[in-house]
């Protein structure tokens, strides 16, 4: 059993080894699962986990559109790692594209923020993964609103 997260996004990519070089190769991903005869493949990184399977491949495929490039257009995934600057390094050896530097960033939390140091990168079909290291946390110096946080309102 590989002991799944309560979410695990499964990506329809347009060719299943081109796509494995990089998540495997290039971003650090660990095939845990393959399934040859259904193009599939299950990955894992520092806890974060994908699944990947061959678009035109045999077997159920789930969609509500034609696929059409990029791929997963509106979304982007966000993946922590451990060392983003090493990750980094390494995208940027390659052929995949960069699309967001590496930078740092603070997002506020109520009265608080947690900070960020992050980039975002395309796969081979248009994915987009925003890995990123924490950076912890920080008091915020001023409260934008004094509204209730969408979770903490009434119902």
């Amino acid at each position: 059993m590989i002991g799944a997260p309560p979410v695990v996004p499964e990506l329809d990519v347009s060719d299943l080894a081109r796509s494995l070089a990089a998540y495997e190769g290039v971003l650090g991903f660990e095939c845990r699962v393959t399934r040859p005869e259904e193009r599939f493949a299950y990955l894992v990184r520092e806890g974060a986990h994908l699944m990947l399977q061959e678009a035109a491949g045999p077997g159920r495929r789930f969609r509500t559109a034609p696929l059409a490039p990029p791929f997963g257009r509106g979304v982007n995934l966000q993946i922590e790692v451990s060392d983003v600057d090493a990750l980094h390094a390494a995208v940027a050896r390659s052929d995949l594209v960069i699309h967001v530097p590496l930078e740092e960033r603070w997002y506020r939390q109520a009265d608080e923020e947690a900070g960020v140091r992050q980039f975002v990168v395309a796969d081979p079909d248009g994915y987009l993964l925003r890995f990123g290291s924490d950076l912890g946390r920080r008091a915020v110096d001023r409260v934008v609103s004094n509204a209730a946080p969408i979770w903490a309102r009434p119902r």
